[in-house]
């Protein structure tokens, strides 16, 4: 239940799928969605068909986990009997939640915590607790755990294409001279998370189905020189294009060991609306 003592804490913007939360009995604290007439639990409260439901009445807002949450969460990891813990978080340069949990210092109720902030959003955070949890199951000790979860951290990309740039020039991500120039132009963006962990545009195609090849062209560049890697393809109520995508996606980089699809959590389509795709790639070695 609890091997070698070490546990894993994610944020729920990590976004990694239940049968691996359910596999290597992750932690999960989640972020907040606000709208006027409460406040939701990601993932718990609110799932992503009710945030759909909802967009054309109100787009609500989100915040970092909250800070009693973190500690009861740390509590019950130390009643569970871990001694040691992994925490990895979706990038700092988005969210305030790495500096929520890291302000809990090195040894919240006793235990030796590493925190991780991956530099990344979604899945492409997600991948990194999956791959502690493999090297947990594998018997590495906390510091190599650590080490290798860094580096996967560092060699994992995600890019991903919006249908409207709406929701992300609402939530302040994006310039809204940008989203209303792409809107003019249909000049669709692939977006991923540069070195410092904020949103960059590595390109512009014109329409969606070029925005999406060419985001399938930036994953399959990215895993140039690797042997072994994991991939993945997530999607804001976009299934049918998501399908095809791994499919293709698995032609191009036929040496996987994982390779993951699914919905994107609701905390992250409040900032995306629908439509959304991310196609990521992890080099291993």
């Amino acid at each position: 239940m609890n091997a070698g003592k070490i546990a894993i804490l994610v944020d729920s913007g990590s976004d990694v799928p239940k049968d691996f939360l359910q596999k290597y009995g992750l932690y999960v604290v989640p972020l907040t969605i606000i709208y006027s007439d409460g406040e939701y639990r990601d993932g718990i409260d609110i799932q992503p068909e009710d945030v759909y439901a909802r967009l054309s009445d109100e787009i609500p807002t989100t915040s970092m986990p909250s800070p009693s949450v973190v500690s009861e969460t740390f509590k019950q990891i130390k009643a569970d009997g871990y001694e040691k813990v992994v925490v990895i978080t979706i990038s700092s340069g988005l969210s305030g939640t790495h500096e929520v949990v890291r302000s809990f210092g090195p040894s919240p109720e006793g235990l030796e915590v590493a925190y991780i902030d991956t530099k990344n959003i979604g899945i492409g955070s997600g991948l990194s607790a999956i791959r502690a949890g493999e090297l947990i199951e594998q018997g590495l000790s906390f510091s190599e755990i650590c080490r290798e979860v860094e580096r996967a951290a560092k060699n994992t990309k995600l890019f991903f294409c919006v249908a409207t740039l709406e929701y992300l020039a609402k939530g302040g991500r994006i310039g809204l001279v940008s989203a209303m120039l792409g809107t003019i132009l249909n000049l669709k963006p692939v977006i991923t998370c540069n070195e410092e962990g904020v949103y960059d545009t590595v390109a512009k195609a014109k329409g969606r189905k070029k925005s999406l090849m060419a985001a399938l062209e930036q994953t399959v560049a990215a895993a140039t020189g690797c042997k072994e890697y994991n991939i993945a393809v997530v999607h804001g109520d976009a299934r049918e294009e998501a399908d095809e995508l791994l499919t293709m996606l698995k032609e191009r980089l036929p040496n996987y060991r994982l390779a993951l699809e699914g919905p994107l959590t609701p905390s992250l389509v409040v900032h995306t609306g629908p439509g959304l795709i991310g196609i990521g790639v992890q080099c291993l070695g």
